[in-house]
């Protein structure tokens, strides 16, 4: 099975969090433009609430992708608030994701992931049906909400502190950026009361 299945078949939270992978190495991911880019370290996993507020966090090794990271964080976030929605990407495109996220009870909105070059043809058809027909789902309308933990990642990279660690180790790096998200949190929470 793999990380994902296990996850879907009802492993408990501590043991998921226990099997990520925790130590420093090397990520790797490709930008908007396709250029691919590398840093050393780990990379942090949030999941956010309309508005810019951060739920959960996960600390793991720069190399996990993003996916394994995902049922973690639906029970976090699950245990923490009620929310409906499940919005994300298409790297989270699985079939065990969907599934977990129907057994809570939420909506999975995820960006189908076109896997080859029929893949890639039907969503290219199937996208230009609906914009002869001028439709948009409820799904799309709430799927560009999404951007909302786009931006809670580009602040806590640009004005609280993310972008560069200055410690060693696990447990250190994640103390440094809860307090980036600490302060993230009470500034988001400050601008929806003015």
């Amino acid at each position: 099975m793999t990380r994902i299945e296990r996850q879907a078949a009802g492993m408990p939270l501590a043991a998921m969090l226990a099997e990520l992978p925790r130590p420093c190495d090397v990520g790797k991911k490709q930008n908007s433009k396709g250029h691919f880019i590398k840093w050393n370290g780990y990379k942090l996993h949030i999941d956010a609430a309309d508005g810019g507020i951060p739920i959960s966090c996960l600390l793991s090794s720069a190399s996990l992708h993003d996916s394994q990271a995902a049922i973690p964080l639906a029970e976090m976030t699950n245990s923490r608030v009620c929310n409906l929605y499940d919005l994300m990407d298409s790297a989270y495109d699985a079939p065990g994701i969907h599934a977990h996220s129907r057994s809570l009870g939420h909506v999975p909105i995820i960006d189908p992931h076109p896997r080859g070059a029929v893949g890639k043809q039907m969503l290219r058809a199937e996208n230009k049906a609906r914009a002869a027909i001028n439709m948009k789902p409820s799904e799309m309308v709430r799927y560009h909400e999404r951007s909302t933990v786009e931006r809670v990642n580009g602040r806590l990279k640009d004005e609280f502190g993310g972008r560069h660690l200055r410690v060693r180790g696990h447990a250190k790096a994640m103390c440094h950026l809860m307090f980036g998200i600490l302060a993230l949190t009470a500034d988001q929470l400050m601008r929806m009361i003015q």
